[in-house]
Parts: structure tokens; C-alpha cells; sequence
């Protein structure tokens, strides 16, 4: 059977951040409907990898029509090498055959989808006219989610902090070349994150970085760097004042240390998840209620959205002919005679 194998660079060129955005909306407002199987995913601790992970994350959609999985490791140890903490493939399978139909990087996918379900819940949690930006973390998330938040709000300030000040140079480098925008490199979270109503932590702290008592009222929090029980980026006072949201409410409630810590301190209760936010999107529930409110998107990063990113990314390339295509196995061989 043909299989179509897209490098990270291809996958990139087809998956600009305003048509992921788009498609993120589309797999959210399609979970909320109940039109996707989603199990929890699967992990394994890898020894002597300073807690390596390599994990595998299946899923199936009706809209787009998706089945496959991701495979991926995550070493938080690559943090300022070359490779990316990140690293894996994302495998489509056709949904009516099982027979198999593109295998593509998956750093670039996770890079992308991540900040663009933050564009997604920017634009439906936060105030509109939001335009103070700090961000916590200067990578790879870092990078992508200064993108998505120009996609989705006129920005009119960026702070951006990191515990590199080489890394964080480079930051400032990039924003201006790549992007325009004049970022300010400051010296700590705190001064980052005073006066700012849109804050985006990217970091692979275990420990929290952004702090209850720096929130500025009407701030909305996108927390996207922490994924594991054990971590979280924001303290529990953080937490405790906002109006929360996650991606996916089961997931949350196994894996986010940003809401299973305070939970385990008694500093909120588990009625303090409101909902998905695909639930927000279809108008289920409520997100911010008044200009005062401060709202939190904790992302943990889910199956469908790389499968819907991947379907996208795989109809572009069929189209434009990108891509190494190449047969693997599936047809059934029988003798003649």
C-alpha cells in the first residue's frame, strides 16, 4: 500500500499556524460532541534518561475522519541541544480500511497544535482587548506561542523570561527577525508577568513559575508546559483564582500536577475544572463571565489534535504531490492456481 512519509520541515511548510488554528477549533468543538475515541495516553519511564518518556497517544475522529496515533518521546534532558525535547511520528490509518496512509514528524505537529489550541482558547477566554503579553520559557513552545497569540490578539507588549539568558537572547533574536516584534528580555517571572493580561508559561519547570500574587485581575493563563502529576508551573494561589479550563476533563484529572497539587493541598476542590474547552465552543458552558475574571487553559496536548493536524497536513500534501511515497505491507498475497 502507498505511504506517504513527510520530513519536519514538510510538515511545517503545510501546516501554517492561522489554518492550524482553524483546525484545532474544528477537533475541539468535535471531542465536546462526542465524535472521537480518546484513551488516556500510555507512558513509559526510560531509566537513565534524567525522566525520559516515551509514550504512545491513539485516537479516532469523525470530523476530520482520523484514525492512527502518536508515537513520541520526551526527554526534558535535550532541553539546549540540538534535538528537540520532543521527538516522534504521528501514523495515519485509513479509517475504513486500517490499511496504512502517512507517517510525519511529530516534533513540528506538537510545536504547532500546542500553541494553536492556545489561540483557541485565547481567543474564546480572554478579554478582547488583551494585548500585554508575558511569556515564561524561551523554546521551542515559546517560539510558537508568540506566533499564536499575534494570530489571535493585537499585541502591543512582550515580556518574555527564561533561567537561560542565552536562550532567551536568542528568543529576542528570533522575535524580531522571524516575526517583528520587539520582545523584552527581563531578569525574572515576576516582573515578566506584572501588568500582563495575557501570560503563556512554556516552560519544563517541575516547580511553579508563575506565582497567585503577580496575576493582575482579567489576565487569561494559557499553561502548556507541564505534563506529568508531579509539575506544575503555577502555584496553587494561582490556580485557586481562576475560572479553569482544560482540553480534556479526563486527562486533566489523571495527569496535570497544575491542578492535582493544589487539589492535594486543599487549595481548590474538584469542582474547580469548569469544562473543556470544546464545551465553551459550542456554548455548553460559560468561559469569562466578566472583565475581571482570571481564566486559566491548562493544555496537556491530546491525540486528536495531532491527528486532526496530521489529516490536514496529509490532504495538503497529496494535493501538491510533497512528501517520499513509499508501499508498505497490507495487501493479501494468494497463491495462483
Amino acid at each position: 500500500m502507498p505511504v506517504r512519509i513527510l520530513n519536519q520541515a514538510q510538515v511545517t511548510e503545510l501546516l501554517p499556524m492561522e489554518e492550524c488554528i482553524g483546525v484545532m477549533e474544528t477537533v475541539l468543538r468535535t471531542l465536546a460532541s462526542g465524535g472521537a475515541q480518546l484513551p488516556l495516553r500510555a507512558a513509559i519511564a526510560v531509566p537513565g534518561t534524567g525522566g525520559g518518556l516515551f509514550c504512545w497517544m491513539p485516537a479516532q475522529l469523525s470530523d476530520p475522519p482520523a484514525l492512527g496515533l502518536k508515537l513520541i518521546s520526551v526527554f526534558p534532558s535535550n532541553d539546549g541541544t540540538p534535538l528537540d525535547s520532543h521527538q516522534g511520528v504521528v501514523f495515519l490509518v485509513d479509517p475504513g480500511t486500517g490499511a496504512p496512509l502517512a507517517m510525519m514528524d511529530a516534533s513540528s505537529i506538537t510545536g504547532i497544535r500546542t500553541a494553536a489550541v492556545s489561540a483557541v482558547a485565547t481567543r474564546a477566554l480572554a478579554r478582547e482587548d488583551a494585548s500585554d503579553l508575558a511569556i515564561l520559557g524561551s523554546g521551542v513552545q515559546a517560539r510558537s506561542h508568540l506566533e499564536a497569540m499575534l494570530a489571535v490578539r493585537k499585541l502591543r507588549r512582550v515580556r518574555v523570561w527564561s533561567p537561560s539568558p542565552e536562550r532567551l537572547a536568542g528568543f529576542v533574536r528570533w522575535a524580531k527577525q522571524r516575526l517583528g516584534v520587539a520582545a523584552e528580555a527581563v531578569q525574572d517571572p515576576r516582573e515578566a508577568v506584572l501588568g500582563a493580561d495575557l501570560i503563556c508559561t512554556t516552560t519544563a519547570s517541575s516547580n511553579p513559575v508563575l506565582l497567585g500574587e503577580w496575576v493582575a485581575d482579567g489576565a487569561h493563563i494559557n499553561a502548556v508546559g507541564s505534563s506529568i502529576p508531579t509539575a506544575r508551573e503555577l502555584d496553587s494561589a494561582a490556580v485557586a483564582r481562576t475560572r479553569m479550563f482544560v482540553d480534556r476533563r479526563e486527562s486533566a484529572v489523571s495527569e496535570a500536577g497544575d491542578y492535582l497539587i493544589p487539589l492535594r493541598e486543599g487549595a481548590i476542590t474538584e469542582r474547580h475544572i469548569l469544562g473543556e474547552l470544546g464545551d465553551v465552543l459550542l456554548g455548553k458552558i460559560p468561559g469569562r463571565t466578566g472583565a475581571g475574571d482570571i481564566t486559566l487553559f491548562k493544555s496537556l496536548g491530546i491525540a486528536v489534535e495531532d491527528l486532526a493536524s496530521a489529516h490536514h497536513v496529509l490532504r495538503k500534501a497529496e494535493a501538491r504531490g510533497i512528501g517520499l511515497v513509499t508501499e508498505l505491507g497490507g495487501l493479501r498475497h494468494t497463491e495462483a492456481g
